[in-house]
């Protein structure tokens, strides 16, 4: 188990353990907080928490597992019902399944988008960590619809740039309950950890700036059919926006979702779906649009409140 050894650079004065290794090593903040809970991290030579805060000039000492240990290998496993929408030399768009994560993660044992690309074939770009190679963006688990991985180098330089610069059109379609209102605006709230659920997000004063395009498409007696444009890309950020505005989307009841109106359609999931994604080619500068239909358990929820909630 190689140890690592970090400065603590003036500019994560203050910031927690997690965030500081994700920052410093690469890792995601889930497997720097789980190296920190397992007591792996030191600063200044005595065992720290996920959530202590480091001091400019501190050391930091760290026992990284290697990544089998971690249960990061990458397992070529095949994934029913994952589509290929678009195929070329440089980057793959698939339509991701709900239940399926983009790449392996610490505690995460089913199965993956880059492990089903793994077993149909595809070669993938080395870039980034070992277990999310060629993953330039992700949807949740929870979540279905269009990603972008990305297969030779060029390539993944060229659409983290776009995702970075937000020149990436990610539109995603949602039931939110109840009517928003107005029914077309944005919401502008930053997100960050909530303060006390490791698992959830929330809106915070400190959290990182994000930015949500929506418009309604259908109004219905007990929720909305929206359409979303994301400007930036935080984990659960619809989720957690419309959660804040009071109408969470339905079946998501992790933030907040009636149980009752989720049990009557027939959702274990939130509903949520990337419906387009479009963006330049990074290696020819086409642009590239593609489109998903929304999968089964979706369309009968939401013919369910359209029949049911008139």
């Amino acid at each position: 188990m190689p140890l690592r050894t970090l400065p603590v650079p003036d500019g994560l004065a203050g910031e927690r353990v997690d965030a500081t290794l994700a920052r410093m090593l690469g890792f995601s903040r889930t497997r720097a907080a789980e190296l920190a809970e397992s007591g792996a991290v030191r600063l200044d030579g005595k065992e720290v928490g996920k959530s202590d805060r480091v001091p400019a000039g501190g050391w930091l000492e760290v026992d990284v597992p290697d990544p089998v240990d971690q249960a990061l290998a990458v397992v070529a496993e095949p994934v029913p019902g994952m589509g290929i929408v678009y195929d070329d030399d440089d980057l793959v768009v698939v339509d991701k399944p709900v239940g399926v994560a983009a790449h392996p993660s610490p505690g995460w044992t089913g199965p993956t988008v880059v492990g089903a690309l793994a077993a149909a074939g595809y070669r993938v770009s080395t870039s980034g960590a070992a277990e999310r190679q060629g993953i330039v963006h992700r949807l949740d688990v929870g979540t279905s619809g269009l990603m972008v991985v990305a297969k030779s180098e060029a390539a993944y330089t060229g659409l983290k740039r776009a995702f970075k610069e937000r020149t990436v059109d990610k539109v995603y379609h949602a039931l939110a309950q109840g009517h928003p209102d107005p029914t077309r605006g944005t919401i502008d709230a930053p997100i960050g950890r909530h303060p006390t659920s490791d698992w959830k997000f929330a809106v915070t004063a400190d959290g990182k700036p994000s930015v949500t395009h929506y418009e309604v498409q259908e109004m219905l007696s007990a929720a909305s059919l929206v359409e979303v444009h994301l400007e930036t890309g935080r984990t659960h950020q619809i989720r957690v926006h419309f959660a804040a505005l009071r109408h969470p989307l339905v079946g998501d009841l992790t933030y907040g979702a009636d149980p009752v109106l989720a049990s009557r359609v027939g959702l274990t999931r939130q509903w949520l779906h990337a419906v387009r994604l479009g963006f330049e080619h990074p290696l020819t500068s086409r642009w590239v649009e593609v489109s998903s239909e929304y999968p089964e358990d979706l369309a009968h929820a939401l013919e369910v409140v359209r029949a049911a909630y008139r």
